[in-house]
């Protein structure tokens, strides 16, 4: 093979890669990943789509190496293949909003605003180790016990409004999520204005704390 032909079969190789990636829901997928390990079942419920269909993008993610399985019995379980995929999801996204015009009027439209201040992973931790904030991680349970915030309450947000007496009403609330890119924050922050509480939203959510090495709990909720 000549050098022009294998310089050519490896941009091939990378643009594979990239193939693999043009499609909104499979970088939905790998954003559910992220979070933790999930059946296709479970996959395909969360991210609104049929079984066969959800199936399809898993194989394209699997053939480009992004996803790994394991089998339980009939089940397959999959995940993210490496932190890297996280960290390119990650990156793709913020460069997608620094140059794609159509991302920041889409943001926009899909989170909303809930007129929160934010706080960064660095203000969380030093106020969360002086008690003088709860922290709230209102994704559902199973994203919660596969991972969160050392010390994290966790009230999903379609439970919220039915458990408030959980929360302490005089200390200011910091709520996460699955990324900076995440609505469910910005629901819980809107509901809990809306009640009188006083809520902040952390600036990013469980995956860029996870890319940032920051302590991970796990186990039961709280």
């Amino acid at each position: 093979m000549t050098q022009n032909g294998a310089k050519a079969q490896l941009y091939d190789a990378f643009a594979a890669s990239g193939k693999a990636l043009a499609s909104g829901k499979r970088l939905e997928l790998l954003d559910l990943l992220a979070q933790g390990e999930r059946t296709v079942d479970a996959l395909a419920k969360a991210a609104g789509l049929n079984l066969t269909t959800a199936s399809a993008h898993l194989q394209a993610l699997k053939q480009a190496g992004f996803v790994a399985t394991r089998r339980e019995g009939v089940r397959i379980h999959y995940r993210l293949s490496g932190e890297d995929v996280g960290e390119l999801l990650a990156l793709l996204r913020k460069v997608a909003e620094r140059h794609q015009a159509a991302v920041p009027p889409a943001l926009d439209a899909y989170l909303g605003e809930d007129g929160a201040r934010e706080v960064d992973n660095e203000e969380l931790r030093a106020r969360a180790a002086a008690g003088e904030v709860v922290v709230l991680d209102v994704r559902p349970t199973e994203e919660y016990r596969a991972g969160h915030i050392p010390g994290a309450l966790s009230i999903p947000v379609d439970e919220l409004a039915d458990r408030l007496d959980e929360l302490p009403d005089d200390t200011e609330v910091v709520v996460y999520s699955r990324g900076e890119y995440c609505v469910l924050a910005y629901d819980a922050v809107r509901l809990l204005s809306a009640r009188g509480r006083r809520a902040v939203r952390l600036h990013d959510g469980m995956l860029e704390w996870r890319l940032a090495e920051l302590p991970v709990a796990g186990g039961a909720t709280a």
